[in-house]
């Protein structure tokens, strides 16, 4: 299926490593041209380098997408570098906990920063013929899981935020969508850490998940690509779930 996403303009934010780099991955695939950022200077310069030897042009700048400034800043960059925006999905997280430091940083990253970069990006999204804005949540958003913390929180946040921003944007010609994933194994990723160091928690997860094995990063990126292309440009309000069955409520 041809997507209909060659020569498109995405902006992905954190989108060096994990399901970020994933989805820029599977966007410059599709031939899109980039823009990515991410807090550490070498991660980005990193992923900048092997994506544009896929061929397409990147725009990457290390920026920490909870400082207001700085995110505004490179969001209007890329979109003046780029020539326009189609696309934008919104990925960082600021961590999870239960203290004060942690609610405050997913609400900077993980909330705000969506907030902020849909506001900067709006205007050229309009623009477009196929506007569309991703956030990446989760599946700790839409049943309890380990117990309350700022990250299952604030992802829920994010999914309602979409549903508004979905109704609210439609008439420009943007669609919004969520993507929430369950279990993802990455190198190195959350579920690798608890694997190595916490195989109780771990084994017992991949027991409640019927499909019998985690999901990849690739995986939610074909997810993403998809919803970002004209041959889903009737889907707007959606939080499509990727877990493999994890999750047991029924998505009426």
């Amino acid at each position: 299926m041809d997507l209909g996403l060659n020569g498109r303009k995405a902006l992905i934010t954190g989108g060096s490593r994990g399901i970020g780099r994933a989805i820029a991955e599977a966007l410059a695939d599709e031939g899109c041209s980039l823009a990515i950022c991410s807090r550490g200077a070498d991660g980005v310069e990193e992923a900048r380098k092997a994506l544009e030897a896929k061929g397409v042009k990147v725009f990457a700048r290390a920026v920490d997408v909870g400082d207001k400034d700085a995110l505004e800043g490179f969001v209007a960059d890329a979109i003046a570098e780029l020539g326009g925006l189609d696309t934008l999905v919104s990925n960082p997280s600021g961590g999870n906990g239960t203290d004060e430091a942690s609610w405050k940083g997913n609400f900077d990253v993980d909330l705000m920063g969506a907030v902020r970069s849909v506001d900067a990006a709006v205007p050229a999204l309009a623009q477009s013929d196929c506007g569309s804005i991703t956030f990446i949540s989760s599946t700790a958003a839409v049943e309890t899981f380990i117990g309350p913390t700022s990250y299952n929180a604030i992802k829920a946040a994010l999914v309602t935020h979409a549903n508004g921003l979905s109704q609210a944007l439609a008439p420009k010609g943007i669609r919004v969508n969520t993507v929430s994933p369950g279990p993802i194994m990455i190198e190195k990723g959350a579920w690798d850490m608890i694997k190595t160091h916490n195989a109780a928690m771990y084994e017992g997860t991949l027991a409640q998940i019927p499909t019998g094995r985690l999901g990849t990063a690739q995986e939610v990126a074909d997810a993403v690509t998809f919803l970002a292309s004209p041959r889903s440009a009737f889907t707007t309000g959606v939080n499509l779930i990727i877990d493999g069955g994890f999750t047991k409520r029924v998505n009426f």
